[in-house]
């Protein structure tokens, strides 16, 4: 009997000594990410981000390159759309590029230290960071944290899961979340490379519309088709369309849609126009910051929110709008071609 007791003693002792110094706390797994982000040189990154925002999921394959303190580049492509569009961030400014179009906008901005951001790997430690209320669980091979967002201008993406693989703290998965726990934003990290190596210009604007108009060619100026008009699925209670007007341009036709009611906007939409290789040099400058509105890189001013997707120039124009939505309504236009 007394063997017994003894030896089930010893086991529980053994079971609790490796259960405590095999596992680490979520303070040292948070300091163990601080420590990461604040020694690394830069990173390479790959994944697919999936956004649950419209009527069907679109994906989109994301390639990430930092240098740090301040380089950016951020590859978006649309595989099914042969699109794509990058941000770049030098010592001149923050670039949008659209290769398809031959443009490039630029940004007086501090992006991307304005809001989260689910693909850059220092903006997901700066939520933990920033968080005291982060939950946090260990798997075999994985730490997860839940934390709250820092979306300034939409609050309909509070929180965010993310999953870290244990080896070498890599970011494996985000999802950023709705109110009702809902994943509408996941960025899927298939590669992650800490302290890479960059050319010297990995973040010169020129090179890379270049380059990326090798794979993504510009679109030609004679093949384009009329657009469907599109309309918001959302916007504010108590306002509807009031008006639509269609004019002929030599672009092709514009057409503006007035909105009234509690609240009043306008929403345009026009054939976007393709810079011709005599102005590929010349970046556009735009008053105001970028934006991400999912499925493309948009400008956000104080009264308007442009962008730009397939092939299609939107602006959204209002003074009774708030940020917010503006940036609700803009992000229901996409995918929708009938009223």
């Amino acid at each position: 009997m007394k063997k017994s007791l003894m030896l089930l003693l010893v086991g529980l002792l053994t079971v609790l000594s490796l259960a405590g110094c095999g596992e680490k706390s979520q303070a040292d797994v948070v300091q163990a990410l601080e420590k990461k982000m604040e020694e690394m040189s830069g990173y390479k990154a790959t994944g697919k981000m999936t956004l649950q925002t419209g009527n069907e999921p679109q994906e989109y394959e994301i390639e990430i390159w930092h240098k740090g303190p301040t380089y950016y580049r951020v590859n978006l492509k649309n595989a099914q759309k042969e699109q794509s569009q990058m941000i770049l961030r030098n010592d001149e400014g923050v670039f949008v590029l659209t290769p398809a179009l031959n443009k490039s906008f630029r940004f007086q901005s501090d992006w991307p230290q304005n809001s989260s951001q689910a693909y850059l790997y220092e903006s997901l430690i700066k939520d933990i960071l920033n968080d005291p209320e982060a939950k946090f669980s260990a798997a075999e091979n994985e730490y997860v944290f839940e934390t709250k967002t820092n979306y300034q201008n939409n609050k309909m993406l509070p929180m965010q899961e993310i999953t870290f693989n244990k080896k070498d703290l890599a970011p494996q998965m985000v999802k950023v979340m709705d109110t009702d726990r809902n994943p509408l934003v996941v960025v899927e990290f298939t590669s992650f490379e800490f302290n890479a190596s960059f050319d010297d210009n990995s973040f010169d604007v020129e090179k890379n519309m270049s380059s990326a108009q090798i794979e993504v060619p510009t679109m030609a100026t004679g093949d384009k088709e009329p657009f469907a008009v599109k309309y918001p699925l959302e916007q504010p209670n108590g306002v509807k369309l009031l008006e639509e007007t269609e004019i002929e341009t030599e672009n092709g036709k514009r057409v503006i849609l007035s909105f009234g009611g509690e609240k009043s906007f306008t929403l345009i939409q026009e054939s976007a126009e393709i810079a011709t290789p005599a102005s590929a040099s010349t970046s556009t400058y735009v008053n105001g910051s970028p934006t991400d509105l999912g499925f493309t890189i948009g400008a956000l001013s104080e009264n308007s929110l442009s962008w730009t997707h397939d092939g299609v120039d939107y602006m959204l124009a209002s003074e009774d709008l708030t940020e917010e939505e503006m940036l609700m309504v803009a992000k229901s236009v996409q995918g929708q071609a009938a009223k």
